[in-house]
């Protein structure tokens, strides 16, 4: 998510698409490794929380399980987009990325680094928390793998991924809206964590709640338990995106 309209983000210009070679300096390096360090903090802290010995011995189907795992979600990301807005503005998620990139908020070059930088941090956090979690003796097996659920077929997971992701950037992209006058603050991080706060409450029972192709896709593949479904988790966000950016403009903002 982002909380950023700082200058590499046209606050207060016409904004327009660029390749980005101007972008090409010591500060995207910078950028870059903020996003690769918040993504693995996302990796560690809040998909470690779903193999928290305590929850996981209330069992996938109580509530308290759910809020629990959406709270952990919620104020952790939240607390990330804080500490990395005054950087790189706290993506830690390719969609993210994507959406203002289609938004025209970041260039092209900005984007491919940034969602390189989220995938090497995601593995770098999937490894280390797989490495360091002694998860055999977890009763039930490792947990936080984003799958299709029980009750709903592949289609049906695309579609819930996609609107979830919508929901999250039409938070983010109403956060940075120049025409509200929101000045960088706590509203930008507060508001995102809820919004992913109200999606894990919502999604956890359908597919664990991914939104995020990173998220969806690397614990998956470290804990050796993806499968064709990992499309679902890598593509969904990204249409998401695509469609958010348009209903934004479209109808949430004043011309």
């Amino acid at each position: 998510a982002v909380v950023s309209t700082q200058s590499g983000y046209y606050a207060g210009k016409t904004r327009s698409f660029s390749l980005g070679g101007d972008d090409i300096n010591f500060c995207l390096l910078q950028k870059a490794g903020a996003e690769f360090l918040g993504t693995m903090f996302l990796i560690i802290f809040c998909v470690g929380s779903a193999n928290n010995r305590a929850l996981v011995a209330l069992g996938s189907a109580s509530p308290a399980y759910y809020l629990s795992i959406s709270l952990a979600f919620g104020l952790g990301i939240g607390g990330i987009i804080h500490i990395l807005s005054g950087t790189s503005g706290g993506h830690v998620n390719p969609a993210v990325s994507f959406a203002l990139f289609l938004d025209r908020r970041i260039s092209l070059i900005v984007a491919i680094v940034y969602i390189i930088a989220q995938f090497a941090g995601g593995f770098a956090g999937a490894g280390l928390l797989y490495a360091l979690g002694n998860f055999d003796d977890i009763e039930g097996g490792i947990a936080g793998v984003n799958a299709v659920g029980v009750g709903i077929n592949p289609g049906q997971a695309f579609f819930l991924e996609m609107f979830g992701t919508m929901f999250l950037i039409l938070t983010i992209l109403s956060t940075i809206n120049e025409q509200k006058g929101h000045a960088a603050s706590y509203l930008q991080p507060l508001s995102i964590g809820i919004a992913i706060l109200v999606m894990h409450i919502f999604l956890i029972p359908f597919t664990n709640c991914g939104i995020n192709p990173v998220r969806g896709s690397v614990w998956n593949i470290i804990t050796g338990q993806a499968s064709s479904e990992i499309l679902i988790f890598l593509f969904a966000p990204l249409v998401g995106s695509i469609i958010s950016v348009l209903v934004h403009n479209i109808f949430f903002v004043s011309y």
